[in-house]
């Protein structure tokens, strides 16, 4: 599966990259027709401390799954969207294997 990785005005580093990497291939080795995955990280401006984003848009075969978390850390905010995307694809898995 394609990951590509799109950071907003900061660079981001091969470790954070390969955090994400591992964690939608672990997400996606459980489903057939998973074509690939856009990731777009970007730091909000706010006084707030939570401000890194995570925005996941799961390419799958006649659907996209999507999800958007916010958090204090880039690690975090993918988790729980990742988190969210899990439900979503247990949900279409559930719609279309009839």
């Amino acid at each position: 599966m394609k990951v590509n990785i799109n950071s907003v005005h900061f660079k981001t580093d091969r470790k954070l990259e390969n955090f994400i990497e591992k964690k939608l291939e672990k997400l996606t080795g459980k489903m057939e027709g998973v074509i690939g995955s856009e990731v777009t990280l970007k730091l909000e401006s706010s006084e707030n401390h939570e401000n890194k984003v995570a925005e996941i848009r799961l390419l799958v075969r006649g659907y996209d799954l999507y999800a958007k978390k916010q958090s204090r850390t880039f690690e975090q905010a993918t988790d729980t969207a990742i988190d969210a995307l899990r439900k979503q694809l247990d949900k279409y898995k559930g719609k279309y294997r009839k």
